[in-house]
């Protein structure tokens, strides 16, 4: 397997590390992907956290724009981390975590889409509530009726739980909090939520949980339900991606109706295979619920891309198996009414009956 050989239709930037996708959104006829980047280093933690910046009108070709967010203000010297994105009278914000030696969330605003200029008055969350704890990052904000939202990730040491925590705003600058949203037990902190208006009356939740040490894997979960007087009360849950190669995913609406949903295929156990990391963005998938079933599948643009075999999986009685390197193989047990595999190079997306199970794999 060649791992130096760039995906065709799965973006990662020139050069560089890449990591989790952040503010997802439609602007001024395009569709942008933010991402976590050290523009200098294939590897992470060799500087502080960048915003890199992508833009596609059709998912598969993508311009590459200058770094968005830079380290080096006071409020973060230690990094601009992951968040997301949201439109108002027509500028751009973007909403991060803001890391010194404590987390903050600050914002940067611009008017084309391209270059942005951080707000005077940032941080415009200073410190974590007492529901939460150091772990505090990763704001997702988004517009339900004449409210803006804010959606913190946190944990809370003393009752070990992941917690996502609310906060209301009228002009995205100035918050205040409202409370726990969403809180998870056995967890050190929840990453990466987003949040949003869906359709049928409910909202759109996804967040990242980081189990207790010795209790599992960091896993990505999506939540549809009601939103009433600052809680979250959950009526179908489903983990879209069961794949070993893929976490922090977000979600967006796009100005179509579509829930999107992009994830990041990362590349942690392959480091020294080859001189770059091989980590990169999956393709957006539409998320639907069917039938009380979350489903996660190609967005129109990339269907044509799907094939229904791979050499690299081998059907079985009982489902399928993808050999993959140096580690143990992917194997899937379960019923297949309709399989489609996206290949592309050095990995695998596969699709399980209209998405009702969806595997990212590096092989």
């Amino acid at each position: 397997m060649d791992y130096l050989t760039r995906p065709k239709w799965h973006y990662r930037p020139e050069k560089g590390w890449m990591s989790d996708p952040n503010g997802l959104v439609w602007f001024d006829g395009w569709y942008h992907v933010f991402y976590q980047h050290a523009p200098d280093h294939e590897l992470p933690w060799k500087q502080p956290m960048h915003w890199g910046h992508a833009r596609t009108k059709n998912f598969i070709d993508w311009e590459e724009l200058p770094v968005a967010l830079t380290p080096g203000d006071p409020y973060d010297g230690g990094g601009c981390w992951s968040g997301t994105a949201i439109v108002r009278d027509g500028k751009l914000y973007l909403f991060y975590a803001a890391i010194t030696a404590v987390s903050t969330i600050a914002v940067a605003v611009s008017e084309d889409g391209v270059h942005f200029q951080k707000y005077a008055g940032n941080p415009v969350i200073e410190t974590y509530p007492q529901d939460g704890g150091p772990d505090f990052r990763d704001p997702a904000v988004c517009r339900i009726g004449d409210s803006y939202f804010c959606v913190v990730a946190s944990g809370n040491p003393e009752r070990k739980t992941g917690v996502l925590l609310l906060y209301r705003s009228s002009d995205l600058l100035h918050w205040t909090y409202e409370g726990v949203l969403c809180e998870a037990e056995n967890c050190k902190y929840a990453e990466c939520p987003s949040f949003m208006q869906a359709e049928d009356g409910l909202c759109l939740l996804t967040t990242s949980f980081c189990p207790l040490d010795g209790m599992g894997k960091p896993y990505f979960q999506v939540l549809y339900g009601e939103f009433r007087n600052g809680k979250f009360d959950v009526k179908h849950a489903g983990r879209p991606d069961r794949g070993p190669d893929q976490y922090a995913g977000q979600v967006f609406r796009d100005p179509f109706g579509r829930n999107l949903l992009i994830t990041w295929i990362p590349g942690w156990e392959y480091q020294g295979y080859a001189e770059k990391d091989i980590g990169c963005m999956s393709v957006p998938r539409e998320m639907k619920l069917t039938g009380g079933k979350i489903t996660a599948y190609p967005v129109e643009e990339v269907r044509h891309l799907l094939k229904s075999e791979d050499p690299a999986l081998r059907r079985t009685e009982t489902g399928f198996t993808v050999e993959r390197r140096n580690r143990p193989p992917l194997v899937y047990e379960g019923g297949i009414r309709d399989l489609r595999i996206l290949r592309d190079g050095y990995l695998m997306e596969i699709f399980v009956n209209g998405g009702e199970e969806t595997f990212s794999v590096l092989l």
